[in-house]
Order: C-alpha cells, then structure tokens, then sequence
C-alpha cells in the first residue's frame, strides 16, 4: 500500500540509501499551470525509455496558480518515482534546484526547466556524455527559439562573463545539465544566498563537457525572467565567481587620477603663462560629470559586493520549505 506523508521540513540525506534511484531530475516550478500537462505527458515517457531508475523532484517555486495542486496530483498518480518541494515563497529558481539537490537521492542529476524549451528526451545525450567519463554535462542550445534581444544580449553576456570569470561555458542560461553525485555533494556543502550553479558546478568538476540539444518554443506561458531579472542573474555570476570587476575599478581610478593631475599641471601652467582664461567652462564640466559618474558607478559596484556580503552574514535560510510529498521508503 502507498504511504503518502507531507511533512513541514525534510531533512537532507547525507547518504544515498541502498535502493536509490540511478537518476534524480530536478525541475524548479513557478506559475507554470499551462504548461504542466504537456511536461508531464513527454517526461515520464522519456524516462521509462531510459530503463533506469529515476525519480523526479518537483520544486514549486510558491507559485500563485495551480502548479502546486498539479503537481500534487501528478504525485498521487505517480507517487513511485514523484517528489514534490513545496516552498512556502518565492524564493528564486537556482534556490529552488538548491532544495531539489539536497533532498535528490541519485548518483546522477540532471536539471530541466518546467516550460520545455528543452526537450526532456535530449536527458538521453547528457547521460550518454556522462558515460564517457565527464562528471558534470552542460548543454547548448540549437537553433534557439528565443527573441533577438535576448539571444544577442546572451552572447554580450558570455563573452563578459568569460572576460572576468574565466569560466568556460558556451550557454549560460540553458539549465538542462547533468552533474555527478560527488559534484552535488560538493555544491551541498555551499552556503552562499546568491550563486549560479553551473559555474559553481565547474569549479568543482574534474572533467566537464557540453552537447548539442534542441530548443523549442515555450509551450504555453510567459518566461519568469525579465530583463532587470537577467541582470541581477548575471550580477550574481560575476560578483561571485570573480573581483575583477573591483580590480578593474581601482585601476581606472588610478588612471583617471594621473589623468585629472595631468589637467591639473596643464591648466595651472596655462594660467601662469597666458593668464586667466574665461572659455573651457563647460570642458571642465564634462570633466567633472564625467568624475561624478565613474564615482558613482564605483559606489554601485562595491555596494553589489557589500550587500552580498550582508546577506550573507545575516545567516538567513535560503528558502523555508512548507511541505515534501513523497512515499515513505521502508
């Protein structure tokens, strides 16, 4: 008989138990209602055709439609191979594959977005990858169904991000990836509010790799990300995973301080030997916009790493879990 439990908090397995499941795939949910069916109808199929053991790991993201009682209802329908995390907020998309990583049982893990973008059978391509000996597989996408503007500012992205962080990673924002049990073990045992997990992932891979999959249109439903989102997204790639951007301030202000002398040693000569000059008013305002602006993009710059910093010596929960449907193992 099944045995369903829903519990206030479930506490993280240290160990896999002897009958864990070959594949554990995380999917963060947040409002995706009218997507949830068409997930559901490809990606238990995909999974059975995979001849593994697997469980998949709902996250609901404290959506604000049905997701949640859909996935319960998916749970009960399947409740052999189906969690589901309930958060009781919104607590954002890589806190919620946090969750997923530290209640997953399987020696591997893939992560998969809800709105099927990616396809779930291309999981076959990143297992097929991880049998060749690489530890953690991303993927990158194929002839990509997203807008102009975001596919351009994703290449402005990886090309800045590759400059300060010297992670190597075709495509950021694909989260089809597969990671070892020993690559989430270590990211476990991360504590940091804000982090991007497939960098972090190859900063603890020994043999990483990437292939090829598909990409389609979003069934159903709006992406979550905006574009303030994608920029806070990408702030938190490179504010925690480099200090270039610091080092590269303080060697601006360097030289714009030899500069602002040199003016300095020019205009006082200038005066000394033509006298007082009524014009280059404006010049020396530009001038002084100019300084202002670079300052305060500076105190903008150390304020991302000092409030990062705040959030994380306030020692605050990442995410509160309000329920975890599962059956209960003997």
């Amino acid at each position: 008989m099944t045995v369903l439990k829903a519990v206030p908090h479930h506490e993280p397995e240290t160990e896999s138990p002897p009958d864990a499941p070959a594949l554990s795939v995380v999917i963060p949910v947040y409002n995706e209602e009218q997507g949830l069916a068409a997930l559901f109808s490809r990606l238990y199929p995909a999974l059975d055709a995979l001849g593994l053991s697997y469980e998949v790991i709902f996250v609901n993201d404290g959506s604000r439609d049905r997701s949640a009682a859909l996935l319960a209802a998916q749970f009960e329908r399947r409740p052999d191979v189906t969690r589901v995390i309930l958060f009781n907020g919104n607590f954002g998309q890589h806190r919620a594959i946090l969750a997923g990583f530290e209640h997953c049982l399987g020696d591997r893990i893939v992560t998969l977005d809800a709105d099927l973008q990616n396809p779930p059978e291309d999981i076959q391509l990143l297992l097929d990858a991880m049998d060749q000996g690489h530890d953690c597989v991303g993927s990158v996408r194929r002839d990509r169904q997203d807008s102009t503007w975001r596919r351009w500012a994703s290449r402005v992205m990886n090309r800045l991000r590759y400059r300060l962080t010297g992670i190597v990673m075709t495509d950021h924002g694909s989260m089809l990836r597969a990671y070892s049990r020993n690559v989430v073990q270590l990211i476990n045992q991360c504590n940091e509010m804000n982090t991007f997990i497939p960098a972090l992932a190859l900063q603890f891979s020994r043999n990483p790799a990437e292939v090829e999959v598909g990409h389609e249109v979003r069934h159903a439903g709006e992406s979550k990300y905006s574009f303030y989102s994608l920029v806070r997204l990408n702030f938190d790639l490179v504010t925690g995973f480099s200090l270039v951007p610091l080092q590269a301030f303080s060697l601006l202000g360097i030289v714009v301080s030899l500069l602002s002398a040199l003016l300095f040693v020019v205009l006082a000569t200038r005066r000394l030997v033509m006298g007082p000059e009524v014009g280059g008013v404006f010049t020396l305002f530009a001038l002084l916009f100019l300084l202002v602006g670079l300052a305060l993009f500076g105190i903008g710059l150390l304020g991302e790493y000092v409030g990062r910093i705040y959030q994380e010596v306030r020692a605050r929960p990442r995410y509160v879990i309000n329920a975890v449907l599962e059956r209960k193992r003997p």
